[in-house]
């Protein structure tokens, strides 16, 4: 019962943002806008620059919310908008053209302790994703937390498979390295 109630003040509040209520667009904001900081944070790691990509996708949100068609949830639409609001910033400046040195990276970690995961915290962990190159931490969000199959990514990035695939296989060696370093002090 909650749960239909829930769903249909939603759906209402999509309808009076579609109709370009201020009061409207300001809960949506207010509903969503951590979530959608985390997103953009996730991407862009400055969080200056993660503030202003909030803003556009909110703009974005606003302007295009008549093509959310209602098939899956509003926060998956939201979600998308988001991503790629944040994969514009990195593309307009250049940021996944650069490319981080992996040679000390190379080696892959022969010990993996299981034991290490339970240790760490969510924070750390989105930490050490964050001091990743902007590429690496790019497809690894992409892949990893957002769900984007590599042929997705190459597409969306101009990037092939292959290089997704690297790319996502090395941003792993490295959050393992850096897992492994918060624990060996």
């Amino acid at each position: 019962m909650d749960l239909k109630k829930n769903k249909s003040e939603e759906q209402q509040l999509i309808d009076r943002c579609k109709n370009c209520e201020p009061w409207a667009q300001k809960k949506m904001y207010e509903l969503h806008a951590s979530t959608m900081m985390s997103v953009c944070v996730r991407y862009v790691s400055d969080k200056e620059i993660a503030k202003d990509v909030l803003q556009d996708g909110f703009v974005k949100v606003f302007t295009k919310i008549d093509t959310y068609s209602e098939v899956g949830s509003f926060e998956g639409w939201m979600r998308r908008i988001f991503v790629t609001t944040s994969l514009e910033y990195l593309r307009r400046n250049d940021v996944l053209k650069q490319s981080a040195n992996i040679d000390e990276y190379d080696e892959f970690i022969e010990n993996d302790n299981v034991a290490v995961i339970d240790k760490i915290s969510a924070d750390d962990l989105m930490t050490c994703i964050a001091g990743l190159s902007d590429g690496y931490r790019t497809v690894f969000n992409m892949y990893a937390i957002e769900g984007y199959s590599h042929q997705e990514i190459a597409k969306v990035l101009n990037i092939s498979e292959n290089t997704s695939r690297s790319q996502f296989m090395r941003a792993r060696k490295i959050l393992q390295k850096n897992v492994q370093q918060l624990f060996n002090y």
